[in-house]
């Protein structure tokens, strides 16, 4: 009742500021902009010299903030008036026609020549080519459930962590369960995405997913995304489209940074829980070209009682010549961070640590990411064709520790994952522009290819040094037939528990058509082939069972080493129908598949560890999990400024079984799992300088047989999804610009889930209400205020269920695991623009 009663009352405030602002101001229009002289005017044409009627003219200032629109006249001509001087962007779009962009000045005296504005046909580009939330997307969006957020919007929303960009992304929840320098944990679509496992994320087209990673399959680390280099993020849901292939079946997103900033700038912050950052960028002419380059130093504490003490440090350098069409740009980043844990703890742990306590504090770790990444792009009348190479090293030194004394009172539960890879791929793709059977069609060529060199393990460690444990519950944990005459076994587990080093290939390809076949329906057809190549040589050392009769000798490196490959093909189909009353209408289905971890597609032993502390055969796992999917959607502009999307799907999910980084093992479910729900999001910008947001998603999670697995102790199962969100609610006011000030007021929700198969453990529900509000002063200078959890909820972020002993002497329990949410905190910026 609470979060309902939350939602009702933002939705009040809503209604009555939009009133407020209404009665204080009406939006200009084009047509108001007639007692003013002409400031810009035009004509708008094809390539063949044709006027263009009805173009749409946009003119936006430097921070994308929509000026002024009109449409061109039937004689293809436009005048715009009105404008203060300064720096502008002039877009200029019609369906079927390429978008084009043009950087203006308005002076204070005298006025630019009349421009002439050529657009090149467009025979069906559906890329998203536009601004933000607000921009028309019918004709151009293949789904109810693709769209674009911009800088603009990014910018407007309060941001606690690097990764909550994300959160832009309707029915997306970020949250953290561990140090601020871990990947954070993802849940969409009825999915626990762990730290990425299917839900692709791209940085201006370079994956930031890593395959078969020490801690978790996928694990997509957002802390080297900068939020206010962003220049949009394009997102897009489900198994559809032809251009994603790996761990893109509940979604995925890629940010998209500036080439050349609007303005440079350089920001301070500075808050509660030792929170301090300074960021800068700078955007400059370098010969034919342009160079922006920027960096960002970060530090928090948290409110944790053991602090975070989260150092990170980012650095960006862009060269780059031409445009978004016929250019090539070179990008080089670099990633430091370093940072302790306050990992979950169990409910019953609060009285002993505190609500905001960790009973392991030498849990931490730190990572670094450096990349060097070339793109390079030409379009003419009948072709376009993109290529992007990239290559980076990446490492990552994590200390964990999840059921504290449970297997070792002595030493503790602590281990540690140590990834390390050099990563080289290359994603090129060429487009012809044709007509069939006199429609206008286009046909993509594409072909993406990715090699990790990795070299990673898994270890026992306590206080961070690696050492061998005594597990007192072998025989509780994993019964066999010694353990009958033996019942007080206990086993030795191995400082080195599972090392490897490996190569990882993905090869994929695909064939996309699109073809508007009648004015009110066009297709998009796709079928892509992806082939995952593994190569495995195990480096732990033999293991001797000492504690067993005849003290068996397992020889991992000759068990456990080997290669594995699978091709899967997955074909795509996109319908789309209308537009009717400037509403289209979608009809989905298609294929996908995440990878799994490559140590587990050639492993035929189990590694020594608290899930199987005696000598256990394993049998390999797939290397590629399939899906497949459907789902109908609709976008509508019915109602004036008001963008609002409407989708059913469901997605199929061959199986939940994975490799496990914190064991070394698989862990359950192989069963098979159906997931569907619904999506509402909608967008509504009634006056120039506000705009509200309403998403909603519901989903449901199930195995298609009962789970044992993931059960409660004593329960036969059940065949729910343990840790699946169901419902998630997303909603805000955005004032902009308004005589200075400019705010935003967001609210967070998401419903209670089940945790475990048989749903006798649930989590509680959890909202959080957040706020930011700005003052510019004068042309340079800005000062902001971000407020987290305004209502001061001790919500949770994340929670499990599961067997832990939080003291030596104590008694293991099944109970609720959670992390919690950060409590009320501010944060001051001020930013200067030059």
């Amino acid at each position: 009742m609470r979060l309902w009663a939350t939602v009702l009352l933002l939705a009040v405030l809503t209604s009555c500021s939009a009133l407020l602002v209404a009665a204080q101001e009406k939006t200009p229009v084009a047509a108001d902009d007639k007692p003013y002289p002409p400031q810009l005017s035009g004509t708008v044409v094809d390539t063949s010299g044709a006027v263009i009627a009805g173009a749409t003219v946009l003119v936006r200032s430097a921070n994308g903030t929509v000026q002024r629109t009109t449409q061109s006249d039937r004689n293809g001509s436009f005048i715009i008036s009105g404008l203060s001087p300064g720096n502008y962007r002039l877009v200029i779009s019609n369906p079927g026609f390429q978008i084009k962009e043009i950087p203006v000045t308005i002076g204070i005296t005298g006025v630019p020549a009349p421009l002439q504005i050529s657009l090149a046909v467009d025979a069906l580009s559906t890329t998203i080519n536009v601004q933000g939330r607000e921009d028309d997307l019918i004709g151009i969006a293949n789904s109810a459930t693709q769209g674009t957020v911009g800088a603009k919007e990014i910018e407007d929303r309060p941001i606690l962590r690097s990764g909550e960009v994300l959160e832009t992304v309707p029915g997306l929840i970020i949250t953290q369960h561990a140090g601020g320098g871990k990947a954070n944990q993802y849940f969409l679509r009825g999915f626990n995405l762990d730290h990425g496992t299917d839900f692709a994320v791209f940085l201006n087209g370079m994956p930031l997913n890593l395959p078969s990673h020490a801690h978790g399959e996928g694990y997509a680390d957002m802390n080297i995304v900068i939020p206010e280099f962003v220049r949009r993020l394009n997102y897009e849901k489900g198994p559809y489209y032809g251009e994603i292939g790996n761990y893109s079946s509940a979604g995925s997103a890629n940010i998209q940074y500036f080439k050349t900033l609007p303005q440079s700038f350089f920001q301070v912050e500075g808050g509660t829980y030792g929170y301090g950052r300074a960021v800068f960028g700078v955007s400059q002419k370098l010969g034919s070209g342009n160079l922006r380059y920027g960096g960002e130093a970060y530090h928090d504490n948290g409110p944790w009682t053991h602090p975070d003490n989260y150092y990170k440090f980012n650095g960006l350098l862009t060269y780059s010549r031409g445009d978004s069409t016929n250019g090539l740009s070179i990008t080089a980043r670099g990633y430091h961070g370093k940072w302790n844990s306050s990992d979950q703890i169990p409910v019953t742990a609060i009285p002993i640590v505190g609500f905001f306590g960790a009973l392991n504090p030498t849990d931490g770790g730190n990572s670094q990411r450096y990349s060097l990444q070339v793109d390079w792009r030409r379009q003419g009348a009948n072709s376009a064709t993109t290529i992007m190479g990239y290559g980076f090293y990446y490492d990552l030194d994590l200390f964990s520790d999840f059921t504290y004394y449970l297997h070792d009172p002595i030493k503790g539960d602590q281990f540690e994952q140590q990834d390390r890879r050099w990563v080289a791929g290359f994603d090129a793709a060429h487009t012809i522009f044709s007509q069939w059977f006199g429609r206008k069609a286009e046909n993509t060529f594409g072909l993406q290819v990715r090699n990790d060199w990795v070299h990673n393990g898994l270890y026992r460690a306590e206080d961070r040094v690696r050492t061998d444990k005594n597990d007192i519950n072998a025989c509780n944990d994993e019964p066999i037939p010694e353990c009958d005459t033996s019942p007080n076994l206990i086993a030795v587990l191995p400082a080195a528990t599972d090392l490897n080093k490996f190569t990882d290939t993905m090869v994929g390809f695909y064939v996309e058509n699109k073809t508007q076949w009648a004015e009110k329906f066009r297709s998009v057809l796709a079928v892509r082939g992806d082939e995952a190549m593994y190569v495995v040589t195990n480096l732990t050392p033999p293991y001797v069972a000492t504690e067993l009769p005849g003290a068996p000798v397992v020889n991992f490196a000759e068990l456990n080493s080997g290669s594995a490959s699978k091709f899967l093909p997955s074909p795509k189909a996109s319908l789309i129908f209308g537009p009717w009353s400037n509403t289209e209408f979608y009809v989905q289905g298609g294929f996908s598949f995440h990878s799994n971890d490559g140590r587990g597609t050639t492993q035929r032993i189990e590694p020594i560890s608290p899930d199987y502390p005696f000598p256990t055969p394993s049998t390999p796992i797939t290397p590629l999990v399939p899906t497949k999917g459907a789902e109908i959607g609709v976008r509508t502009l019915a109602v004036p400024h008001l963008q609002s999307t409407l989708s059913l799907w469901y997605l199929y999910s061959a199986s939940e079984l994975q490799q496990d980084g914190d064991t070394g093992g698989t862990v359950a479910s192989a069963s098979p799992s159906n997931r569907y729900g619904v999506e509402w999001a909608n967008y509504y910008t009634p006056l120039a300088h506000m705009a509200f947001a309403f998403d909603f998603a519901d989903s449901k999670a199930l195995f298609t047989s009962i789970d044992a697995n993931d059960a409660a102790p004593g329960s036969p199962g059940g065949k729910y999804v343990p840790e699946a969100v169901g419902l998630v609610i997303s909603s805000g006011i955005t004032v902009q610009s308004y005589k200075g000030f400019w705010g935003s007021l967001r609210l967070r929700a998401f419903g209670p889930r089940n945790l475990t198969s048989d749903a006798i453990y649930r989590s509680s529900s959890t909202t959080l209400l957040n706020a930011e509000v700005g003052y510019q002063i004068g042309e340079t200078w800005r000062v902001s205020a971000e407020c987290f959890n305004l209502l001061n909820r001790r919500d949770h972020d994340i929670d499990y269920a599961y067997t832990s002993r939080i003291t030596p002497t104590g008694t293991p329990a099944f109970t609720d695991v959670f992390h919690p949410f950060e409590p009320f905190q501010v944060r001051i910026g001020l930013r200067k623009t030059f």
